[in-house]
C-alpha cells in the first residue's frame, strides 16, 4: 500500500512552522523563495531626511539606496528507510507509519536547530548570565558555569528598549536548564505571575520583562570566545549554553521544496523504501544584527564569583 504524499508532505509543512514552534515567530519569506532554493528578499534603505522649518530652498534631491537579503535554502533529506514485506503484512501494528513519523519528528529538529544557528549572533551581541553557579552541562563541557536569574532577563529587556525594538513580538528561548534556572530564581508571586501569563496554543510558557518565554530541550551552543557553533561540531570543555532572544522581525524563515519519496515493492530489498527531502533556512534581517541577542552562559572567576 502506497503512502499517501500529499498527506505526509502536508503534516511535515504544518509541523515544521506551527504556531507552538519558535520558528514561526519570524518574518515569513515563503513567497521570496525562487526556484525552490533562493530567497531574494528586497529591503528598503533608510528613510528621507527631515528638516525642520526648511529654508533652503529647493532641496536638494536624494536618491535611496536598497539591498537585498539573499541567502540559499539548506537540503535535508532523511536516510532511506526499509519495511519489509513482512513488517507491512504480518506485524498488528501499522509499522509504517510509526517509521514515517519518527523520521518526520527527526526531520524537523534538525532543521529547528539549524534556525538557532543561522540566527544566533556574534559575540558582539551576547549577554552573560549572571546567576548562581551550576554544573556544566553541554556535551563535553566540564567545571562551572553561571546560570540563568531574572536579572539577565531585564538586561536583554533594557538592551532591546535601547534600540527602539518594538515591545509586542519579543521571544526568548531557553534550553531545559536554563528554563528551570529562570524558575527558580522568580519569587513565588513572580512565578505566579509568570505562569498565568502563559500562552500554550503558541507554545509560551510565560512573560516576563516583555519577552515571551519559550523552551525546548536544546538551544545555542557558542565557545569561550563567544563564538557560535554547530550542534554537530565536537563538544569542548569549555563550551558555553545559550539562550537566544529575538523581536519576530529581526529574523526571517522561508520553506522551499518539501518531498516525499517511496519506491513501493522493491524487488533487491523485498519491501518498500521511504525517504524525505526539505529545503529550509533563515537568516538574521538587519545588518546591524539588532533586534536579536544571545544570552549565554557566564563563567565563574576562580576562587568564587
Amino acid at each position: 500500500m502506497a503512502i499517501q504524499k500529499e498527506l505526509w508532505m502536508g503534516t511535515i509543512v504544518e509541523g515544521l512552522f506551527a504556531s507552538n514552534s519558535f520558528m514561526s515567530k519570524a518574518f515569513n519569506a515563503d513567497e521570496y523563495v525562487l526556484q525552490g532554493k533562493t530567497v531574494h528578499i528586497p529591503n528598503a534603505g533608510a528613510a528621507s531626511g527631515v528638516e525642520k522649518n526648511r529654508k533652503t530652498k529647493p532641496a536638494s534631491v536624494k536618491t535611496r539606496t536598497d539591498t537585498d537579503i539573499t541567502f540559499t535554502l539548506d537540503e535535508y533529506t532523511t536516510d532511506p528507510v526499509h519495511i519489509s514485506n513482512a513488517d507491512s503484512s504480518e506485524l498488528s501494528y501499522n509499522k509504517r507509519e510509526s517509521v514515517l513519523r519518527n523520521d518526520k519528528l527527526k526531520l524537523m529538529d534538525a532543521v529547528a536547530l539549524d534556525f538557532i544557528y543561522n540566527w544566533s549572533p556574534d559575540s558582539a551581541r551576547c549577554v552573560e548570565t549572571t546567576g548562581a553557579e551550576v554544573d556544566a552541562y553541554t556535551p563535553d563541557a566540564t567545571g562551572k558555569r553561571k546560570g540563568l536569574c531574572k536579572a539577565d532577563v531585564l538586561t536583554l529587556m533594557t538592551k532591546f528598549n535601547e534600540e527602539d525594538i518594538p515591545q509586542e513580538g519579543r521571544y526568548l528561548l531557553l534550553d531545559a536548564q536554563m528554563y528551570s534556572q529562570l524558575l527558580d530564581s522568580l519569587t513565588a508571586n513572580e512565578n505566579t505571575a509568570f505562569l498565568a501569563s502563559a500562552d500554550a496554543q503558541n507554545g509560551v510558557l510565560g512573560k516576563l520583562f516583555s519577552f515571551n518565554v519559550m523552551m525546548r530541550s536544546k538551544v545555542g551552543v557558542y565557545t569561550n570566545a563567544k563564538a557560535k557553533k554547530a550542534w554537530s561540531e565536537a563538544g569542548a570543555a569549555t563550551d558555553l549554553a545559550a539562550g537566544l532572544a529575538w523581536h519576530d522581525q529581526s529574523v526571517c524563515r522561508a520553506l522551499g521544496e518539501v518531498n516525499a519519496f517511496e519506491n513501493e515493492g522493491d524487488p533487491t530489498w523485498y519491501g518498500d523504501i521511504y525517504s524525505f527531502l526539505v529545503r529550509a533556512g533563515g537568516r538574521i534581517m538587519r545588518s546591524d544584527n539588532k533586534g536579536v541577542m544571545a544570552i549565554i552562559q557566564g563563567t565563574p572567576t576562580a576562587g568564587g564569583q
